[in-house]
Order: C-alpha cells, then sequence, then structure tokens
C-alpha cells in the first residue's frame, strides 16, 4: 500500500455517530497458563473477525487494533506482530497497514493510551468490541467505554474468554449494567448495527 493511501485521522474532532471496529489482544503469543485452550478457543473467533472487518471496509468503518505491549515496553506494531507470529490464531487477522494500532499497557483500551483521542477525530460514537479475554481486557474497555456515553456491541461470537462460565457473566455484566448489545454475528449484520445509530 502506498503511504499516501495509509489514513490517518483528522485534526480536529469531528462530529457524527460513526461506528469502529475495535480488535482487542487478538495480536497474541499465547504464552500465558490457559494460552494452549485461549489459542484454539481464538481460531474460530479470528475467522469471525476477519469476516467482520470485510464488512467494516466495505462500510468504511475504520479497523483499530488495541493491543497489549505483553511487558515488551520497547515494542511497537511490527515487533509485537513478529512476537505473536507464531501462535497467531489462523493467521486471518494480522493488522493491515491501513488498520490503525494503539499499544496499552493495562487491561482497558483506553487506560493510558490515544484511543480516546482518536476516537473523537474519526466522528465515533458507536464501537463494536472484540477480542481476548471476554472477562478482562474487553470487560474493561467496555466499561470506560460505557463511561464515556459509546454505543456498544460486544457480539458474542466475537470474544474469546479464558473461563467459558466467567466470559459468560463478562457478557451479562455488559448487557445488563452497560446496555451493550451482545448478538453474535450471525444473528446481527454491521449494516444493521449502523442504522440502529442513524435512527
Amino acid at each position: 500500500m502506498d503511504q499516501a493511501d495509509i489514513p490517518s485521522a483528522p485534526a480536529r474532532d469531528q462530529p457524527g455517530n460513526k461506528t469502529a471496529l475495535l480488535i482487542i489482544d487478538m495480536i497474541n503469543p499465547f504464552d500465558f497458563e490457559e494460552g494452549d485452550a485461549s489459542r484454539r478457543a481464538a481460531e474460530p473467533v479470528a475467522e469471525t473477525l476477519a469476516q467482520l472487518r470485510r464488512a467494516a471496509d466495505d462500510a468504511g468503518v475504520p479497523t483499530i487494533y488495541v493491543n497489549d505491549n505483553f511487558g515488551q515496553w520497547h515494542s511497537e506494531k511490527s515487533r509485537l506482530v513478529e512476537h505473536a507470529r507464531p501462535s497467531l490464531a489462523g493467521g486471518a487477522i494480522e493488522p493491515r497497514d491501513q488498520d490503525y494500532f494503539i499499544i496499552k499497557p493495562q487491561f482497558s483500551g483506553f487506560y493510558a493510551t490515544n484511543l480516546a483521542v482518536l476516537l473523537p477525530k474519526l466522528g465515533v460514537r458507536r464501537l463494536i468490541l472484540t477480542g481476548i479475554a471476554t472477562e478482562i481486557c474487553v470487560l474493561f474497555t467496555a466499561g470506560d467505554a460505557h463511561m464515556r456515553d459509546y454505543a456498544l456491541w460486544v457480539p458474542e461470537n466475537g470474544v474469546v474468554p479464558i473461563d467459558e462460565q466467567r466470559g459468560a457473566g463478562a457478557l451479562e455484566i455488559m448487557r445488563t449494567v452497560m446496555d451493550a448489545e451482545t448478538r453474535s454475528t450471525t444473528a446481527l449484520n454491521l449494516s444493521d448495527w449502523i442504522a440502529e445509530g442513524e435512527e
């Protein structure tokens, strides 16, 4: 991709009620205790996210990777991807040049990152949260987004729990406390989600 084709955010905040797709911690070496099981669980989710990302491209919806630095404080995007590549879930959703990429130091995508600055510049007020792990980083990001009055869709087939029971509980919290939509991408498509924001 030519450098001129890589999108940049406007200098000023933009009006609107646009949508963004957030992919959380899917660039992941899976080198934690439950990593092997999580990697296996992430493979079908990666395929779902690849389909959702294609739909986002078609709808003009930006994709934003929000990824932990996994303790590599001197790393940037290319080094994190290279470190994770041997374990990437199917390799289906490796970030592309046109995708935004934000490195986070802790659970929430908003904590000590520029996500809260980027989203208003894109005119975004609606977020699709996906990735790993449902009950940790997705939940913490959803909580911070809810406090900032973002509308949320957390598709249940687009997130990966470390523990199935805790993951289901986290989805219930997001649905009932944060008013998040949690229907799967087979029950709700992106165009309908976007249309809801225009009503």
